[in-house]
């Protein structure tokens, strides 16, 4: 099992009423939460641990992750609310206004989280939920505690706006660093976390320093590049496709390369250590191959194995 651990929460999108003004639909989403239901329709078996209200909204999730055949067994319940994401789209590009005071996915404690069984193979962290405290230290603390045993993938999907204290994060995210194999960063993370007129090779090589055996950096409809092995890289194109809109792109991205990886039998931190360019060609094409189909689409949809 892949136990995705992150938010889940719902995606308000926009769309026009009668009346002409936009109202807003709710979806099942969050970055975690995407990358867990790409891997369910993939024919993968993947888990969810994340913390979800016993709401209206909760209820939604729960049920958007039965029917995308996610294992909801870690999944931590309270009554608290469930995080809103108000989505604006521009050109396809989405962009977000959160509310998340006190939600059911924030407050998590490392008291609440469960044991994990050994089924458990590979962890995957990411989204805002590695930002926001005290959840994120409970992210951070399951990391610790389980990293060790289980390859590890981490895609920070960072978001200034969500970082109230720069220094914590920082130290967070490096603590996180150092016990993940496979970590995926956009242009704009890289950037973030090394300012300065560095290429994204050298920025890639100075992250590897921090523990990760791979580091895959994505460039949008650049298409992605893999950092590895003694200095090596291998790069893929995005697949041409009429983009509706970039909700979910990255997390079905992440969902493609991890599917890859397991089908191959190469998601072990040994395996992953000496992945050769070949191996992590075809990780990334299948990323790429899996966003395409959700870019052409309306929200975070991704696609069934069937549908490739």
């Amino acid at each position: 099992m892949i136990l995705c651990c992150g938010e889940a929460l719902i995606d308000m999108i926009p769309m026009a009423t009668i009346s002409g003004r936009d109202g807003y639909v709710p979806h099942a989403g969050g970055a975690v939460f995407n990358t867990a239901i790409a891997l369910g329709r993939l024919g993968l078996n993947p888990g969810m641990l994340s913390g979800l209200s016993t709401d209206l909204f909760g209820q939604q999730l729960q049920a958007a992750l039965v029917e995308s055949r996610v294992d909801t067994g870690s999944v931590i319940l309270s009554d608290r609310p469930t995080t809103m994401a108000f989505v604006r789209l521009t050109n396809g590009h989405a962009t977000y206004t959160f509310y998340d005071e006190n939600s059911a996915g924030r407050m998590i404690m490392p008291d609440d989280l469960p044991v994990l069984s050994d089924q458990v193979k590979a962890l995957y962290f990411g989204g805002i939920s590695l930002a926001v405290e005290p959840g994120a230290e409970t992210y951070a603390a399951l990391l610790a505690r389980e990293g060790s045993k289980r390859a590890v993938m981490l895609d920070p999907n960072i978001r200034p706006g969500f970082i109230r204290d720069e220094a914590r994060y920082r130290d967070r995210l490096s603590r996180m660093l150092a016990l993940s194999d496979i970590v995926k960063v956009s242009d704009d993370d890289l950037h973030w976390i090394f300012p300065g007129s560095e290429t994204l090779a050298e920025k890639a090589a100075k992250l590897r320093l921090a523990g990760p055996s791979v580091i895959i950096v994505t460039r949008g409809g650049e298409g992605a590049t893999a950092f590895f092995g003694a200095g090596e890289e291998v790069s893929v194109t995005a697949q041409k496709v009429t983009v509706v809109d970039t909700v979910g792109a990255g997390d079905t991205f992440n969902a493609g390369v991890l599917a890859s990886l397991s089908q191959q039998g190469l998601l072990t931190k040994a395996t992953i250590a000496g992945l050769s360019a070949g191996e992590l060609e075809a990780a990334l094409a299948f990323g790429a191959r899996v966003a395409a189909v959700t870019v052409s689409r309306a929200g975070a949809n991704p696609p069934w194995a069937a549908e490739l």
